[in-house]
């Protein structure tokens, strides 16, 4: 189901980027909202919903709510483990453990640590 969320939503992705740059832009319009000659329509200056809009709307809800799903998919925690294959020691054996580090010895030729007068 993930798979099919994930290429459900990059196609979503390449359909918005490209009918968001198929919409003309709003800036051409803006001599009709102070009177110019193209105000006189129906819908007034700011012109109807075109189907690129109406497109784009659809296309921008289904973006949001495949990118939502995914979101909470992934939050989910899995159900499968690394640790799944290893097996428990069995009653009578000790687990094996790491071997612990050790310090390092003393360099020769060094003086022994100076202790502090006791009080």
């Amino acid at each position: 189901m993930t798979i099919f969320l994930t290429i459900l939503h990059i196609i979503v992705c390449f359909f918005l980027v490209g009918v968001v740059l198929l919409q003309s832009g709003k800036g051409a319009e803006m001599g009709a909202s102070f009177g110019s000659s193209g105000s006189q329509s129906v819908f007034g200056a700011g012109g109807g919903t075109t189907f690129l809009s109406k497109m784009t709307t659809g296309a921008a809800i289904i973006f949001m709510l495949t990118s939502l799903t995914l979101a909470y998919v992934s939050g989910k925690p899995s159900s499968s483990s690394i640790m799944s294959g290893k097996t428990k020691p069995a009653a009578g054996q000790k687990p094996v453990q790491a071997p612990q580090p050790t310090a390092p010895a003393p360099a020769q030729g060094t003086a022994a640590p100076v202790q502090a007068p006791k009080k």
